[in-house]
């Protein structure tokens, strides 16, 4: 047998740890979209409406010329 000595460049240590790092975020966020478009299916299927009991605010925005200073 033959004895291995192997250095590992800090910079590469770095390298790896954020090579890894940037992969599990990839998976993890593939398997978010895939999950939310999942549970859209499922949910589509059985007739599920989550927004069902959701209050909705209106986005109207009113002005008032009398209290403005002028």
């Amino acid at each position: 047998m033959r004895n291995l000595v192997l250095y590992i460049d800090p910079s590469v240590t770095t390298y790896l740890i954020q090579a890894i790092a940037g992969i599990v975020i990839a998976v993890s966020a593939g398997l978010v979209i895939y999950f939310r478009k999942a549970k859209k299916r499922v949910s589509d299927r059985l007739g599920i409406d989550e927004n069902k009991n959701k209050e909705v605010e209106s986005d109207d925005i009113s002005f008032n010329d009398e209290e403005s200073v002028g």
